[in-house]
This record gives structure tokens, sequence and C-alpha cells, in this order.
């Protein structure tokens, strides 16, 4: 148990994941979105025309995540379906909408950003960088 409690990775990994993710969702409260939403409406802003599932391999999400976010994103205009078949939606993409929505919720952003760099300092955010690219995230790619 104490190796556990006193070494254990995962538990510290994930207390970081959610003080952030509270610091984002709490900046972003006011326009009704979350941080994950920002970031599948940003990531499908750069990567363009794509299916839920190469949204999902490119961001690491699991499908149900990915579906559950796809459908409030549709339901709120900021993404369409482009095409569909007997298996669902094959194609999304960022509507005019959902651009706004990103661009108005910059500020807020910008600010939730400063206060986690602060938070992890330099080398917590350039190891944070560091490990998610070479874990295969490439932002701008």
């Amino acid at each position: 148990m104490d190796e556990i409690v006193g070494d254990c990775l995962a538990v510290r990994v994930r207390l970081i994941g959610r003080a952030l993710t509270s610091l984002y969702d709490g900046a972003l409260s006011g326009h009704g979105v979350t941080i994950a939403q920002v970031n599948l409406l940003a990531a499908l802003g750069k990567i363009g025309l794509c299916t839920p599932s190469k949204l999902g391999d490119v961001l690491q999400l699991e499908r149900s995540t990915v579906s559950r976010n796809v459908n409030l994103l549709l339901n709120h205009g900021w993404i369409e379906v482009l095409s569909s078949d007997a298996k669902g939606i094959r194609e999304i993409a960022l509507t005019r909408a959902g651009q706004a929505k990103i661009e108005s919720v910059m500020p807020e952003w910008r600010e939730a950003q400063r206060q986690a760099a602060q938070l992890l300092g330099v080398t917590g955010v350039n190891a944070v960088q560091g490990i998610a690219s070479s874990m295969g995230y490439a932002p701008g790619a």
C-alpha cells in the first residue's frame, strides 16, 4: 500500500488532469462549453472534414466519448454532418457557428491557459508538451 500511495504516477497524473480540467471548465462555463468540447471543435477546425473516429484518434479519445461530444456539438450547431450511411455518421465538419464559438471563448481560454502554465511552472509545461509529443500528439500536423 505504501508504495502505491507514495509512488503511483497514474494517481498523480489524474489529479493534475482533474485540476486542469476544472480550471478550464470553470473559465469556459459562461459559454456553455467544456474544455473537452473546445478541443474537439479546434481539432476539427484544424483537421477539416473527417470522420468522428479520426477525430478521436487525433485526440486519443474513446469512441463513446467522441460520440457523446459529437452529438452535443451537433445539437448546438457547432458541427455538421456532411455524409452518413446506414452505419451512422461518416464525415463531420466545423460550422461557422462552431468557428464563432471558438473565437468567443478565446479570452477565457487564454486566461485559463495562463493560470495552468502558472500552476505547472515552466518545467511542468515543457514536460507536459514533451510527453504529449512523444506519445504522438502533434498539434498543427
